[in-house]
């Protein structure tokens, strides 16, 4: 089986010479292998865009290799996925295979790289987007139609006869069940709701009561669910403030909290942990998982189906009752594979291959070590010192999420003095809003503190500092091509961070049109192809998937093990933190009030300090050695926190 992908957005027609047509060698036999749209053989309407006949095509592969902008794909796909399409865009365009499954009283899980389907699956399952089981012909994308008068809900219905999607679709089509569903892109909320976050709730909760009594019997537990939720989530003072003004953490909590009082039968999460640091991402799965799926007045109110889909592995793991993997490639296709339980289904993710699937994802596992052999290396040299200091901010709090503060109180950071080794990856964890990237910008000379430091008013570090900030713009008219090769690349640069880091397909990209993800890598790119002594990484995970975070990781860890460099990583992923770190700087505060530094300490009594304070353990998978995080109140969570060690047993 084969399938033929044109990337659209690539597609030039009218820079090239049409190569694909020129080289095919069905073409020159007189096939109409490959026709341009608005030719003679082609629908007459047409932009010159080449169409790829996947019946014709036998699979040479000369004219992805002849094409000079990358946009064509012939991909060989196993038989046993002939008839198996859900979903397709257009000719030539993306293809979706199979379908998760939600299950009564569970939250199901979806895995995998950014661009395999994992939307679009959620839009189908919710309702908001008639899948066309392959065929182009029926196309009908972001808007819900009368399938039925098309033959499309009866389609779709046969295909899955026997299965449990047969009773879903089922039920769907005919508005039997209702659905509630949080976007993946909450930056688009304040252009489609112009009022406050009391309105916003006020509109989504189906109790009728309102964000001030707050009934939400959506969430499945009875009376003041949304003031209960409002306040487990810290949204006290944003619930009177305008939906436009909030922070991006803010905006996700909102709109999380707005899909949890909808009064439905299956909730759809399309990633719950951007903008959220690791407190809330785990306050936000405890919610999730309580007001949904935990019937605790036994009516059966609590067994709602949730399906979620998240990159961060460790919030997924505590969350999850079953994972549907998605593999494939990016833009081209996306597989589902069938449930497999939480913990199964990420070990598979992590080593690359797929059990029952008989399939390989990766060239390489993702690999994990312990790190209590890892603490007992010879000791580092210092690399830098520095002195103590406070830096406040008057009115307002200081930075990022909650950079808003509390009104009349100001924000204060308190660093202790402290060093940096040589070579090391220095991870540092805490809250948003407590200080670590206003910690970061003292030390890399971006601002400077109101106290300490000696008396001189400056942190001075007698060595050059390379900066990735905690949020990037793309605003530049510029390329991609033209933005890196404008920093004075080494060769080194270009083998050791552009091409692990995938920056090489983005180079013809101008840098307004590129993605969360896609501006993220670059930006990392540019941080460590600058010559420095020091690299500052302000949340470079943040927008990545899987995939990406995993290239991050082995780029970073790499780059300062060979040239010998420190870095300062500010993260909220565990996993990553685990990976990267040799040591931990743990912050603590109220956001927005005051912050402090508390130190640095080897991984293991660092992760500890932090995760109390968190309430939450982890342990050390069996087979993976990665980092899980233990379900509230089980037994091994109480035992770890009976005896105070809340990082592995």
């Amino acid at each position: 089986m084969r399938i033929a992908i044109l990337k659209r957005d690539k597609c030039q027609p009218k820079k090239c010479e049409q190569e694909c047509v020129k080289y095919c060698p069905m073409v020159r036999t007189g096939a109409e292998t490959i026709v341009l749209s608005g030719s003679a053989g082609g629908d007459g309407s047409g932009d010159g865009k080449p169409k790829i006949s996947e019946e014709l095509c036998e699979g040479c592969g000369i004219c992805v290799k002849k094409c000079p902008f990358d946009a064509i794909s012939i991909i060989g796909l196993p038989e046993e996925l002939k008839g198996e399409e859900t979903h397709r865009y257009g000719e030539n365009g993306f293809v979706l295979y199979g379908m998760p499954i939600p299950k009564p009283g569970k939250v199901v899980g979806l895995v995998g790289e950014n661009g395999t389907g994992k939307s679009t699956a959620i839009k189908i399952l919710s309702g908001l987007q008639v899948p066309n089981l392959g065929s182009v012909e029926k196309v009908v994308e972001d808007e819900v139609v009368d399938a039925e008068a098309k033959g499309g809900w009866n389609a779709i219905i046969k295909k899955y006869a026997g299965s449990e999607l047969q009773n879903y679709f089922n039920a769907l089509q005919k508005d039997k069940i209702k659905v509630a569903y949080k976007p993946q892109n909450i930056d688009a909320i304040p252009k489609f709701f112009d009022g406050k976050v009391r309105e916003l709730l006020e509109s989504t909760d189906e109790s009728g009561t309102g964000a001030g009594a707050g009934a939400g019997a959506g969430a499945g537990t009875g009376a003041g669910a949304v003031e209960r939720l409002v306040k487990n989530f810290g949204l006290e003072e944003a619930v009177e403030r305008e939906v436009k003004d909030l922070s991006g953490g803010e905006l996700q909590r909102v709109a999380v909290v707005a899909c949890l009082v909808r009064d439905a039968d299956f909730y759809f999460f399309d990633e719950i942990t951007p903008y959220l640091d690791i407190y809330q991402r785990v306050s936000v799965a405890k919610q999730i998982k309580e007001s949904l799926c935990g019937d605790r007045d036994g009516d059966g109110n609590g067994e709602k189906s949730v399906v979620v889909v998240e990159h961060d592995l460790a919030v997924l793991d505590m969350l999850a009752d079953y994972v549907h993997l998605l593999y494939g490639s990016p833009g081209e296709y996306g597989v589902v594979t069938m449930p497999k339980s939480t913990n199964r289904g990420i070990n598979e993710y992590l080593s690359g291959f797929l059990q029952a699937e008989n399939v390989r994802i990766r060239d390489k596992p993702i690999e994990f070590t312990a790190h209590p052999p890892r603490e007992k290396q010879e000791a580092r040299s210092v690399f830098i010192e520095y002195e103590g200091f406070e830096k406040s901010y008057g009115g307002v709090g200081g930075e990022g999420e909650g950079s808003e503060g509390v009104e009349g109180k100001g924000f204060v950071l308190a660093a202790k003095a402290g060093s940096v080794e040589k070579g090391e990856v220095l991870g540092v964890v805490g809250r948003n809003a407590i200080g670590k990237s206003t910690f970061l910008k003292v030390l890399a000379g971006e601002t400077e503190p109101t106290a300490g430091a000696g008396g001189s008013g400056k942190v001075l570090l007698d060595i050059k500092i390379s900066y990735k900030p905690q949020y990037v713009r793309g605003a530049s008219e510029m390329s991609v091509k033209d933005f890196i090769y404008s920093l004075k690349l080494t060769d080194a640069d270009a083998v050791e961070v552009l091409a692990p880091l995938g920056i090489r397909k983005l180079e013809e990209k101008q840098m307004k049109d590129l993605s969360g993800g896609e501006l993220q890598s670059v930006a990392v790119a540019a941080c460590l192809c600058q010559p420095a002594d020091l690299y500052i990484l302000d949340e470079p995970s943040a927008h990545l998937d899987v995939e990406q975070k995993v290239r991050l990781i082995k780029t970073v860890r790499r780059f300062a093990e060979r040239r010998g460099v420190s870095m300062l990583v500010v993260d909220h992923d565990i996993y990553l933190i685990d990976l990267l770190s040799d040591r931990l700087m743990v912050f603590d505060g109220v956001p927005g009030v005051w912050g402090e530094s508390k130190g640095c300490f080897g991984m293991q009594e660092g992760m500890n300090l932090f995760l109390q304070d968190l309430g939450v353990t982890f342990r050390r998978d069996l087979s993976t050695l990665r980092p899980r995080i233990n379900k509230i109140g089980s037994a091994k969570d109480r035992e770890q926190k009976a005896e105070g060690k809340y990082y592995y047993l």
